[in-house]
């Protein structure tokens, strides 16, 4: 696999690349500005796999493209709020955010070798997600959820709900009645539908509540644990890279 980094910050280029090495995923090339690409791709064989920063120093990195024909599937590396994350992932192999995540990584490099194209070129549609991120859209989130109980569907209002999570390649709902009701489709498909003022994802298994948090509670290697309401099932854990964004949401 031949995999190039385009990011304008030195630091955060030499941390993924090391993270990707840990990953046996060599790093061929890292590219700090859109001149820098422009005239690497113009006078080079495309990469299979680019991590894509979004701000530039010089311009947002979709400039690229603008003047040069993509023929590598792209993973985006970005600190953009979720707004937009959905064009990301309409228009990407996947979308990482900052600080990234090392499972998130993995599992990110693992879609790619999964579903990687062969022999044609990524469309990605540059001017609806540009669009997103100077004009953030108005979005309708999801107000409730149906499940079913037996023969029954029931109603759930996300108010009731005290986090979402996976577990044995399902995902659940728990509610403040302290019950939990398996639901279809993913946790990130679950995640984007909902107001991100709201729900926070602080990890790969759980998407919490923020009016569910009962104590936030100090714990190893500088994460922090976190007690919810009605819900003593499992651990819930906010990864190292995630406690930023957490406490920055919770604000």
């Amino acid at each position: 696999m031949n995999v190039i980094i385009i990011e304008d910050e030195a630091p955060s280029a030499r941390r993924l690349q090391r993270m990707l090495e840990s990953l046996n995923v060599q790093v061929s090339q890292v590219l700090h500005s859109v001149e820098e690409s422009i005239a690497w791709f113009s006078n080079n064989t495309h990469p299979d796999l680019i991590f894509l920063d979004i701000q530039l120093s010089d311009g947002l990195s979709f400039e690229i493209f603008d003047v040069i024909t993509v023929k590598s599937a792209i993973i985006f590396t970005t600190a953009y709020d979720e707004y937009a994350l959905q064009a990301f992932k309409l228009n990407s192999i996947d979308y990482l955010l900052k600080p990234i995540d090392d499972e998130e990584l993995e599992l990110a490099v693992k879609k790619y070798q999964d579903f990687k194209p062969i022999n044609r070129e990524v469309q990605l549609n540059f001017e609806d997600i540009k669009k997103l991120l100077v004009n953030p859209l108005e979005r309708e989130y999801r107000k409730r959820f149906t499940v079913k109980v037996g023969q029954h569907i029931k109603l759930i209002p996300l108010d009731e709900v005290v986090c979402f999570y996976s577990e044995n390649k399902g995902t659940y709902l728990h509610t403040m009645e302290n019950r939990s009701y398996l639901l279809d489709g993913s946790l990130e498909t679950v995640q984007e539908e909902l107001n991100p003022e709201k729900f926070f994802r602080v990890n790969r298994k759980f998407c919490i509540n923020i009016d569910a948090v009962k104590d936030i509670i100090s714990y190893t290697n500088a994460r922090l644990q976190l007690k919810l309401l009605n819900f003593n099932e499992q651990e819930i854990i906010v990864s190292r890279e995630r406690v930023k964004d957490f406490k920055d949401w919770l604000s």
